[in-house]
């Protein structure tokens, strides 16, 4: 007996594991080959039209690399193509939004405090905040703007944060975090749809036609390629953002977010120049490290306990208020307050904690309907929580747990 629940959690993981693996196919041929270019030194004996080479040494062999500025004088038979890394990254991702921020956007998406939309409006907003972005971007690029690097880079950056900003307006602070990084993936990856491998492709037919290749089409490549390279960091740690409740659980979530853009600049910048030069700027670190603590600082700033009881004062929504009202309910109560509200209260009386855990509220009633499906996941189905080393739950709790969402959910199960 499969409850949909516990299916519909087993198909996001699955996603979300198929994501994990091609981002980090991705992410490392990527910063592979931005390195290997920085390395890339200039020799004697180089082939015509050869610009550098590199010799590496890697699992007991040696590994001899010479890249060509605009192609080989022929084709070779055999030849490597890197995308279905960025593409298999990017569907993933989408899927998983999908999964968790659209099917469950009643609880994960909408902040009704913020503002007022129904479901299937903050879905088409989701949706288009995702795309805008790189038909702005790619607009400038191909402006006079784009020939100049860092002014290019600096309008990115500009738009990112008012990208920040707005998503933060109308979303949860954890799906305002996650859509900006959707937001900026998908950049990165229409840079290699559209940009990247077209040009490839052209220099290829001229190949095969016979025709001498035109310079241009790599440089633009490799600038998008470099564009990519930078925003890497950043959209990794959007993409965690959800577990960190100081990062996305308060009024300043959108400056926080723009500002480890900064230090996926600086950290990407010292790495960059020392693969060029054989020595990084150690500048960067400091810079990073000022970041990072008025990053520490904003997610504290403002009295969470405020925060959090304005969250809390708002109405159950008509979804929420099914739970609230399921048979079984009192019961699922008294075993949620009583094993788990010591942690996960505006006040955690647990020794260690000054905020709940991920930022998750279970004290009040109108907590636990707003939690429901975790709680199931979480402590009713599995023993996940609480922590056996911290507190023993009963089995006769979970049984009441699983009792009540299953009869909000009229049971719903696949034999």
């Amino acid at each position: 007996m499969y409850d949909l629940a516990v299916l519909w959690d087993w198909v996001g993981f699955a996603v979300r594991w198929l994501h994990v693996i091609s981002a980090m196919a991705w992410i490392g041929a990527s910063f592979y080959f931005i390195a290997l270019d920085l390395m890339l030194k200039p020799a004697d004996d180089m082939p015509e039209g050869a610009s550098g080479e590199e010799w590496e040494v890697h699992g007991g062999g040696f590994y001899h690399t010479t890249k060509y500025m605009v192609a080989p004088a022929r084709l070779p038979e055999h030849l490597t193509w890197h995308k279905w890394q960025s593409y298999t990254t990017w569907l993933s991702g989408a899927a998983l939004l999908a999964i968790i921020y659209w099917v469950g956007g009643e609880i994960y998406l909408l902040d009704p405090s913020k503002a007022d939309l129904s479901l299937f409006q903050g879905i088409i907003l989701s949706a288009a905040s995702i795309g805008v972005g790189w038909v702005i971007y790619d607009f400038l690029c191909k402006s006079k703007l784009g020939d100049f690097p860092n002014a290019m880079m600096l309008a990115l950056f500009i738009i990112i944060v008012l990208m920040s900003w707005g998503l933060n307006q109308v979303f949860t602070g954890r799906a305002a975090l996650l859509h900006l990084g959707a937001f900026t993936a998908t950049i990165m990856t229409a840079n290699v749809f559209f940009i990247i491998m077209p040009n490839q492709r052209i220099v290829i037919a001229d190949l095969k036609a016979g025709r001498k290749p035109d310079a241009k089409y790599g440089k633009i490549a490799k600038l998008r390629s470099t564009h990519n390279n930078y925003l890497t960091l950043p959209v990794v740690f959007l993409m965690l953002s959800n577990h960190y409740p100081l990062a996305f659980g308060t009024e300043y979530a959108w400056i926080i977010a723009s500002l480890i853009f900064l230090t996926g600049v600086t950290i990407r910048h010292y790495f960059n120049t020392m693969h060029k030069t054989g020595a990084g700027p150690n500048w960067t670190w400091f810079v990073t490290a000022i970041l990072m603590i008025i990053i520490a600082w904003l997610s504290t700033a403002a009295l969470r306990g405020e925060t959090w009881e304005e969250a809390s004062a708002r109405p159950l929504t008509a979804h929420e208020a099914r739970f609230a009202e399921a048979q079984g309910f009192a019961e699922a109560s008294t075993a949620v307050i009583g094993n788990c509200s010591m942690c996960h209260a505006r006040e955690p009386s647990w020794q260690g904690f000054q905020w709940p855990p991920k930022g998750v509220l279970l004290e009040t009633e109108a907590d636990i309907a707003r939690n429901a499906l975790q709680i199931y996941l979480q402590a009713g189905v599995s023993h996940a929580m609480p922590p056996p080393n911290a507190f023993e739950m009963d089995e006769q709790a979970r049984a009441d747990i699983r009792r009540w969402y299953r009869a909000a959910t009229n049971g719903a199960a696949l034999e």
